[in-house]
């Protein structure tokens, strides 16, 4: 067997452990997203308080998207930083 013949082979067994490796990774972040019951009513009023919310007065942000939305000329896009012109 040449030199060559020994590097091509290393270097499939090397690919190969490298694809399991990243199926693997890819596994087990899949699973670790999994939940595996919903939350239960008593933890419902935990994540309903007013200061779990994005935004404190919504008719405040609703009036800022709208301001927004007029002089962008578009909709969406409120939570990206930037002007129209493509600069941020």
């Amino acid at each position: 067997m040449t030199g060559s013949a020994r590097r091509i082979r290393a270097n499939r067994g090397a690919r190969a452990s490298a694809r399991f490796a990243a199926v693997l990774w890819i596994a087990c972040a899949l699973a670790s997203c999994a939940t595996f019951d919903p939350p239960k009513p008593w933890e419902k009023g935990d994540l309903a308080r007013p200061s779990m919310r994005f935004d404190s007065d919504p008719p405040a942000a609703k009036a800022t998207q709208h301001i927004y939305q007029s002089k962008e000329g578009a909709a969406g896009g409120g939570a990206v930083g930037g002007g129209g012109c493509g600069c941020n």
